[in-house]
C-alpha cells in the first residue's frame, strides 16, 4: 500500500465527513451507548430514512436498558413497528436483560463483552466499540467493503461474501491515531452510504476521486451480477403481514382467522393507553390500521398452507404466542 496515497485518503475522507455528514441522533455529542448500541441493530438491512422515527421513538420509550428489559418482548415486537426483519426486537430486548442482570445496566464497551450479548456478532460488536467507546476497532459493513474495493483495489464491487482478504485491507488501511481511526470508521461507512453507492456513484462528489483504483483502470463492470431479494410472494411478505395484524389488534386472534384472513372479519384495535393525564397517548393505533393491516394480509395471494407455515415459523421464533383465545404477541 502506497503510505503517501493513504495518507491522503485518511485526511480527504475524514476531511469531507466533518464537513458533511448527516446529521443523524446517534452521532451526535450526546448519544449514549444504549442509543448507539439500538441504531446498530436497527440499521441492519435497513434505510435510515426509515429507522430515524422508530429510534426517537425507541429512545423516548427506553432511553436506558433497564426501561427495555422491564418490558414484554412484545411490547419491544410492536414498536418494531415495519422495519423488518422483527427478530432483532427480540434480540435487543434479551440483550437489554442481559445487560441489566450481568452488567448493571450499563452497555459494556469491549468487544469481547459485547459478543456476548444476544443479536450480537462480529460488524456490531466492533461498531458499538468504535462508535460508543471511541475503542479503534475494525469496523467493516457492505459500505466501507463497497469504498475499499474501488478506491484501494479497483473492482466494482467486493466479494459476495465478506474474506479475510478484506478484513485484512481495513486493518492495512485504518489510521493508526485513535481519535483518527474512529472517524475513519464512520466516515468511509458514510462515503459509501451516500456518495460511492452500489448503484449511480457520485463520483463527481467524492474526497478521493483523483485516487480511485476503480476510477483510474476506467470503472470496469462487476466480475458478477448482484442477485436482488424478492418479496412478493414470499415467506419473508406473509410473515410481515401476520405480523402487521398482531402488532395492532388489541386480543389474541384466531389461528383460522390469520391463515384464511380473506374470509374472516377484522379484528378490534387495541384499547387506549392512559398517559397518566386521562388522555390516550398520541401513539394509540387507530381502527383504521388494524383495518389496513387486515387489508394487507387479507390481498395476499399465498395459500394455506403457506400462512401456516408463517405463522407457525413466527410462533417457533418466539415472535407470536398461541394460546386457546388464539395468536398474539409476547405479553
Amino acid at each position: 500500500m502506497d503510505t503517501s496515497i493513504l495518507t491522503q485518503a485518511h485526511e480527504r475522507i475524514n476531511g469531507w465527513f466533518a464537513a458533511s455528514a448527516r446529521d443523524l441522533p446517534w452521532r451526535r455529542p450526546d448519544a449514549t451507548p444504549w442509543g448507539i448500541m439500538v441504531s446498530e441493530f436497527m440499521l441492519q438491512q435497513t434505510p435510515v430514512v426509515r429507522v430515524l422515527p422508530v429510534w426517537h421513538e425507541w429512545m423516548r420509550r427506553w432511553p436506558t436498558p433497564a426501561l427495555l428489559a422491564a418490558e414484554p418482548s412484545g411490547e419491544a415486537v410492536r414498536a418494531w413497528g415495519r422495519l423488518g426483519y422483527p427478530r432483532r426486537a427480540l434480540r435487543l430486548h434479551a440483550a437489554a436483560q442481559k445487560i441489566v442482570e450481568e452488567y448493571d445496566g450499563a452497555v459494556p464497551g469491549s468487544p469481547e463483552a459485547l459478543l456476548s450479548l444476544p443479536g450480537i456478532g462480529g460488524y456490531t460488536a466492533a461498531a458499538i466499540s468504535s462508535f460508543a467507546f471511541r475503542i479503534p476497532e475494525v469496523v467493516v459493513d457492505t459500505n466501507i467493503r463497497r469504498v475499499h474495493a474501488r478506491l484501494f483495489t479497483g473492482n466494482a464491487l467486493p466479494e459476495p461474501s465478506l474474506t479475510a482478504a478484506e478484513n485484512a485491507l481495513a486493518a492495512e488501511v485504518m489510521p493508526a491515531e485513535v481519535t483518527e481511526a474512529n472517524t475513519w470508521n464512520a466516515a468511509v461507512m458514510e462515503l459509501g452510504a451516500v456518495v460511492c453507492t452500489a448503484r449511480s456513484p457520485k463520483c463527481a462528489d467524492c474526497p478521493v476521486l483523483d485516487l480511485c483504483a476503480w476510477v483510474a483502470a476506467g470503472k470496469p463492470e462487476p466480475h458478477y451480477v448482484p442477485k436482488g431479494q424478492s418479496w412478493h410472494g414470499t415467506d419473508r411478505q406473509v410473515r410481515g403481514a401476520i405480523m402487521g395484524v398482531l402488532r395492532v389488534v388489541s386480543a389474541p386472534v384466531p389461528r383460522m382467522d390469520l391463515v384464511m384472513s380473506a374470509d374472516a372479519t377484522p379484528p378490534a384495535p387495541p384499547a387506549p393507553q392512559d398517559s397518566g393525564s386521562g388522555t390516550s397517548t398520541v401513539s394509540d393505533l387507530s381502527a383504521q390500521q388494524v383495518n389496513d393491516a387486515w387489508t394487507l394480509l387479507s390481498s395476499l395471494t399465498a395459500d394455506k398452507e403457506q400462512r401456516e407455515k408463517c405463522l407457525n415459523g413466527l410462533l417457533a421464533d418466539g415472535l407470536a404466542v398461541e394460546t386457546a383465545a388464539g395468536v398474539s404477541l409476547q405479553s
